[in-house]
């Protein structure tokens, strides 16, 4: 399951989408009886009682109905939201994904912000994926580390599935890369050391991501990246293989592109892709319209990395970008001891105590009031419905 947390200009809205869901919220108005209700509303007939506004009466000692499809979900999706998130009003919206909708979300209890992913059941279903969206979850509950992007709480609703995750105020890389161009050499390395470390935690722990990108780093208050959406990772143990053809087409590894066998090292290819976009300002392979016609432009590639670039990072993105997965770094310490980290520390809290003053500097400017005024505030009760 793939829903794009990555809050850059391309995962914003469309137009049309946008205001879809304006005439839904205008309609809305006042405290909600539920999220749920509110997201329903264009898909399903409400009941005679709804037309009004007014929630009917319960009888006493009823249970509430079982959501549809809810033990497909358990225990990674509780029924019940906790106790801490069941007021949320929502702030506006931060990205469309694949499957949903990512929100911007204050806790009123906590009076602190966060992001919302909102996960259509049918969704899920209509494209079997119920087992890709657990084990998003089941990995995100079991990885820890300073660059990552980790979840908070996880629910369902009787339509929709919720994940809790804290909010990036200073945007994503992507948007970062848009607005400023190539980054300078001292960037790159900086966020390549960083994504190096989280990438071999997430190996270590038997973990492939499998959608390495910018817009899935997030920049926290300081410009350190924080990896996000786990929608398409998955759990593979060392000496493991893999055959799904996933990802996104411009960074997606030929191994992948040809259907498989693939191991951890499609995530390196990934970073080589990524680190070349930084770095020169554009893709070494054009994204093409379908993976068939993007592997035939793999390999058939004669890109060449400028001679403009240090020899330490045209190195780097050779070795990296190595059609043969057996001779790309795959270790830590083949970075640790690479000529374009000489002198980086890979301790991540050290790195973490210098700000990464050029990324918070190259943020672009706030949304116009416009863009604010198309999303109303309103309160929503995430209880149960």
């Amino acid at each position: 399951m793939a829903l794009h947390l990555g809050y850059g200009t391309g995962s914003l809205p469309d137009a049309l989408w946008v205001r879809s869901w304006k005439r839904l919220l205008s309609r809305l108005g006042g405290t909600l009886l539920g999220l749920e209700q509110a997201l329903a509303a264009r898909n399903s007939p409400k009941p005679e009682w709804a037309q009004g506004g007014e929630k009917p009466p319960e009888t006493a000692g009823e249970e509430r109905p079982t959501p549809p499809h809810a033990s497909l979900f358990l225990p990674e999706f509780p029924l019940q939201p906790p106790v801490q998130h069941q007021q949320l009003k929502i702030l506006g919206f931060l990205a469309k994904g694949t499957f949903g909708t990512v929100l911007k979300v204050l806790d009123c209890t906590q009076a602190k912000v966060f992001a919302l992913k909102v996960v259509p059941k049918a969704e899920v279903l209509r494209r079997d994926s119920v087992r890709q969206c657990k084990e998003e979850v089941s990995i995100q509950r079991q990885v820890r580390h300073p660059f990552l992007h980790c979840l908070g709480d996880s629910w369902q609703g009787r339509h929709h599935l919720f994940l809790m995750c804290s909010y990036c105020s200073a945007g994503d890389l992507f948007t970062l890369w848009k607005s400023a161009g190539p980054l300078a050499e001292g960037a790159t390395r900086l966020f390549a050391t960083e994504l190096v470390l989280v990438l071999a935690y997430l190996h270590s722990q038997g973990i492939v991501h499998r959608d390495i990108k910018m817009e899935n780093i997030l920049l926290d208050e300081q410009g350190h990246l924080k990896l996000a959406d786990f929608g398409l990772s998955r759990h593979l143990p060392r000496g493991k293989r893999a055959f799904t053809i996933c990802g996104t087409l411009q960074y997606m590894a030929p191994e992948v592109l040809t259907g498989g066998p693939y191991t951890h090292a499609v995530d390196w290819w990934s970073l080589g892709v990524l680190l070349f976009a930084m770095a020169t300002g554009q893709f070494p392979v054009p994204p093409e319209q379908d993976h068939v016609a993007m592997l035939r432009s793999v390999k058939r590639s004669t890109y060449s990395i400028p001679p403009t670039l240090g020899r330490g990072l045209r190195l780097l993105l050779s070795e990296l970008l190595s059609k043969d997965p057996q001779h790309r770094p795959r270790h830590l310490h083949h970075f640790r001891a690479h000529l374009f980290f000489h002198g980086m520390s890979f301790n991540a809290d050290v790195l973490r105590k210098q700000p990464a003053d050029f990324a918070l500097g190259w943020q672009p400017p706030k949304g116009a009031p416009a863009d604010a005024a198309t999303f109303p505030e309103f309160d929503c009760d995430l209880g149960a419905p």
